[in-house]
Order: C-alpha cells, then sequence, then structure tokens
C-alpha cells in the first residue's frame, strides 16, 4: 500500500516537473518573439553605421520583421494545426535561431533585412503553436490559468524586457541582440519533443487561395500602417503618400477576398464560425485595442525618457524595470482572479486601471520627474494590462475544438500585431500633429532648427513641444480603454466557472456522442501516460 502511493506521489512529481519545463519552454518562445521587436530598436544607431545603411531605409530593419511575423501568423497557426503544432513550434523556433545567427553576423544592409525577415516567418510559426500548446497540455481550471498568466505576462514584458537588454547588449555589441536568441532557440528545439505533446494533426486541404489571400491581406496591412508612422520611432506620418493608401487598400480589399473564399472553402484556413461566437470576437476586438495602447505607451513614453529628461538607452530600459516586475505580479494576480470572478470584471478593471495611467501620464510636463510623475502610473498602467492580457487571452482561446486552437491562437496573435502598427500609425499623427503646432507657437511661425544648430532655448522648445505630443497621445489611449472598458463589460459573456472546463463553446466538450474530443487535460492525460 505503501508502495503504491509513493508511486503516486512519484507519478504526480514528475508530471509537475513535466508541466513546468512545458511552460519554459513555451514562455521562452513567446518571450524572444515578442522580445525581438523591440530590443533591435536600441541597437539602430550602431547598427547602421556598421552596415552602412542609408537614413531612408534603415527602417526596415524593423519593418521586414512586423510585416513577415504579422502576415504569416493565420498561416502559421493553420499549419499547426494540419501537421501538428509541437512540430511547428519546433520548426519556428529553429527557423528564428538560425535567422537571429545570420542577422547577427550580417555585413551588409539587404544581408540583415533578409535575416530579420525569416526571423519574422520563424515567429510566426512559433507564437501561435506556442499559445495553442498551453490549451492543449494543461488542464481546464486554475493550471491553464496559471499558465496563461506567464504566457500572457512574457507577451506584455518583451517591449519592457527589449528595452533594457538591448541597452545592456549594445553597450557591448549590437550583433549580440541577434546572437543571444540563437542558444535558446535550438534549446527549445530539442528540448520540445521531450515535453510537449504532440497535438493530432487535422485532415483536411491546405486552402491554398485562401492562404494567399490572408497573407496578403495581412502583410499589405501591417505594412501600411507601419509606413504610415514613419517606420521608427519619431519618423512622422505619411497617411497621405501612395504607398501606405495603396498597401492599406490592398490590405483591405484580400482580405474581404479571404473572407469569400473562406465562406465557400470546405477546409477553411480560418472557420468563420470562430468570429461569429460573441465572447471570442469581443477579446479580439480588445486585444487589438491593449495592444495599439500598450505599443504607443512603450513609444513615447521611452522617447520621452530619452529626448526630454536626456536619458541615455540604458537609464531608459532601467527606468522600465518596475512596469516588468509590477506586470510579472500583476499577471499572477490576475490568474488567481479569473478563478474567481467572471473575466468581464477582472478584463473591465484592468481596462479601468490601463485608462487612468495613460490619463495620469497625459497629465505629464517638460519638467516632470521620474519618482513623482513616471514611476506611480507606470504601476498602475502595467496592473492594468496584465488584468487584461490574462483575461483575453483566456475567453480568446475557451470553447475552441482542439483542431482550431492553433489558428484561434493566430487570430489572437494577429490582433497584437495588427492592433500594435495600428495603434503607433495612429498615435503618432495626432502626437507629431500637436507637436508640430505646439513648437510653430512657441517659434512663433519660424521654421524649426536642426538639431546641430538648435539653440539652448530652442532645444527646451522642442521638448515641450514633444511633451505636449506625447500628453495628446496618452489622453487619446486613456479614452480608447474607457471604451475597452464597456466593450468587454457588455461583450464578454462566458462565465468563470466556464474557464474551468474545456467545454462552454459550440465547438468545444464532445464529439457528440459521448466520447471526450482530444483537447485539455484529455490530451495532457495521454500524454503523460505515453511518456512524450
Amino acid at each position: 500500500m505503501t508502495d503504491s502511493s509513493d508511486e503516486d506521489s512519484a507519478a504526480d512529481e514528475h508530471g509537475r516537473r513535466r508541466l513546468g519545463m512545458a511552460l519554459v519552454l513555451i514562455s521562452t518562445v513567446q518571450l524572444m518573439v515578442v522580445l525581438d521587436a523591440t530590443i533591435v530598436t536600441i541597437a539602430l544607431p550602431r547598427l547602421r553605421t556598421d552596415l552602412g545603411f542609408a537614413p531612408e531605409n534603415v527602417s526596415w530593419v524593423l519593418t521586414s520583421y512586423s510585416v513577415a511575423f504579422g502576415g504569416l501568423l493565420l498561416l502559421g497557426g493553420r499549419l499547426g494545426d494540419l501537421v501538428g503544432r509541437r512540430r511547428v513550434f519546433v520548426l519556428g523556433s529553429a527557423l528564428f535561431a538560425v535567422a537571429s545567427l545570420l542577422g547577427g553576423v550580417a555585413t551588409n544592409p539587404g544581408w540583415m533585412i533578409v535575416s530579420r525577415g525569416l526571423q519574422g516567418v520563424g515567429a510566426a510559426m512559433a507564437a501561435p503553436a506556442a499559445l495553442a500548446l498551453i490549451s492543449t497540455t494543461f488542464p481546464a481550471g486554475p493550471q491553464r490559468n496559471r499558465a496563461m498568466g506567464v504566457y500572457a505576462a512574457m507577451s506584455g514584458l518583451g517591449s519592457t524586457v527589449g528595452l533594457l537588454l538591448g541597452g545592456v547588449l549594445t553597450e557591448l555589441s549590437w550583433r549580440l541582440t541577434f546572437l543571444i536568441n540563437v542558444p535558446l532557440g535550438i534549446a527549445v528545439a530539442l528540448l520540445a519533443p521531450r515535453f510537449l505533446a504532440e497535438s493530432n494533426p487535422k485532415r483536411g486541404s491546405f486552402d491554398l487561395v485562401g492562404a494567399l489571400a490572408a497573407t496578403v491581406g495581412l502583410v499589405s496591412l501591417v505594412y501600411g500602417f507601419t509606413h504610415a508612422s514613419g517606420g521608427t520611432a519619431g519618423g512622422g506620418s505619411r497617411w497621405s503618400e501612395p504607398e501606405t493608401m495603396i498597401a492599406l487598400g490592398a490590405g483591405v480589399l484580400f482580405l474581404v477576398v479571404f473572407i469569400l473564399v473562406e465562406r465557400r472553402s470546405i477546409g477553411p484556413l480560418l472557420p468563420l464560425h470562430i468570429l461569429r461566437e460573441r465572447t471570442r470576437a469581443t477579446s479580439y476586438f480588445a486585444m487589438l485595442i491593449v495592444a495599439a495602447a500598450m505599443y504607443s505607451f512603450f513609444l513615447y513614453l521611452s522617447q520621452y525618457a530619452q529626448d526630454v529628461m536626456d536619458y541615455s538607452a540604458l537609464q531608459t530600459g532601467i527606468a522600465f524595470l518596475p512596469f516588468a516586475v509590477f506586470m510579472m505580479g500583476a499577471s499572477q494576480l490576475a490568474s488567481s482572479l479569473v478563478s474567481r470572478f467572471d473575466p468581464r470584471w477582472v478584463a473591465g478593471s484592468g481596462a479601468l486601471l490601463g485608462a487612468a495611467g495613460m490619463y495620469w501620464y497625459s497629465m505629464l510636463q517638460a519638467d516632470s520627474t521620474y519618482w513623482a510623475n513616471l514611476f506611480p502610473p507606470m504601476i498602475v498602467a502595467a496592473t492594468g494590462f496584465a488584468l487584461m492580457f490574462i483575461s483575453l487571452t483566456l475567453t480568446a482561446v475557451h470553447g475552441v475544438d482542439a483542431n482550431e486552437q492553433g489558428v484561434t491562437s493566430a487570430v489572437l496573435n494577429s490582433m497584437q500585431q495588427v492592433g500594435g502598427a495600428l495603434g503607433i500609425a495612429v498615435l503618432s499623427t495626432i502626437g507629431v500633429r500637436e507637436l508640430l503646432d505646439k513648437q510653430a507657437e512657441l517659434l512663433g511661425g519660424a521654421p524649426p532648427p536642426s538639431s546641430e544648430g538648435a539653440t539652448p532655448q530652442q532645444d527646451r522648445f522642442y521638448e515641450i513641444a514633444f511633451t505636449a505630443g506625447a500628453t495628446q497621445a496618452f489622453l487619446v489611449v486613456s479614452v480608447m480603454l474607457l471604451a475597452t472598458a464597456l466593450v468587454v463589460v457588455f461583450g464578454l459573456r462566458i462565465k468563470r466557472a466556464e474557464l474551468s472546463t474545456d467545454g462552454g463553446g459550440s465547438t468545444g466538450g464532445s464529439h457528440g456522442d459521448g466520447r471526450p474530443d482530444d483537447s485539455g487535460a484529455v490530451e495532457h492525460d495521454s500524454a503523460a501516460e505515453r511518456g512524450e
């Protein structure tokens, strides 16, 4: 009897270790792909000089990654559903590592841009598979909620850690911002088969026409929004340029074609019933707004720290450390709250806290200080974003049949990428317009001087004008989050008890004949028995 009890205890301990290692692998990849969108930003000035980039082309170091990542997410998610998520997760991680190595040893602009695009392809394969693997590896309830909390924290922390790590590594060599991914990606690719169970590949056609239409549509949209914002921080607005208008128009056109194709396809790339469920559609929309708010928050606050407060890149990264710490803590709090309260109240509270933090930032002045004016609202915003990320991630992927987890996760990731690009584009337009108007007012209508020839007074005028533009953008973000709070409170119908099960949606639960489906805890148990 004692021997049996000891064996059960050892088996439980082994199962917990396996789940813990699975979460480490999934979280590592999610952190890498999100972090990479910002870590390179800090390295851009030195990278541009060493590789000989023309000023008008350096933005492609950022754009090529975001375009490939955002544009190929749906394709990557569907690929995981068809051939196995663990397999695509491993291939995506390996490709990301190889592309990072190529970027780290690049010797010319073309080489660098191609390597960044390949990184985006790897990220588009790994990211949706990572989220789907959480849903099929961890049993529904507290375990899955905690895993989602860690995953969502990685999504939110990537930008913050990127600023800090980018500053530290760039001080040594900008190449390290790429090379650091190589051992991590290889380790994940090697360990994943030991700790992650493979999903059952879905039988069906690949829907090549739909895949092409979705990919071209998303690539065009992400490129159009990125180009409209100038491509780099502080790069200005290009909404009226033909390149922007053609890209956005093509994006809308191809996505309309995609919807028409999916309605008639036998094996659709995106089953449209996924978007018809009210809670899931609300989650997607809210995540779009949250991503727009968060990307814009990092853009403007990092510029404010460097341009107005005269912080170095490294000091700016350190200044964001409290955001990272509090978001990690708040993510764990959120994973507990969704087990006690309905997700709409958790997400709604998060949106209100985020709105409060952004409104607080809208009162910044050119002589504001860190501890009095930047630190307190940073803590409020970090808590709000964490509450939203965790609850919205859970509600977006809950109740989906196991063979559609990949594409559901891909849509959620797409909302983050498109939302980030859209947020930066729209809010850059608002901020730059206010900056130029305020600068013209302070200079009495005289043209602004170049940065090299500006007097101390003119520099001060720019700091005041930039602060005016940034605070205007923060005010708009605050209003967006207030509206999002209303949307999630009235749009999220799912109850907290439903998050403790794998059912609850039209596609979840069973096959209709009493046999359980292959999702969630069922797959987790069978995986443990197989020793995969």
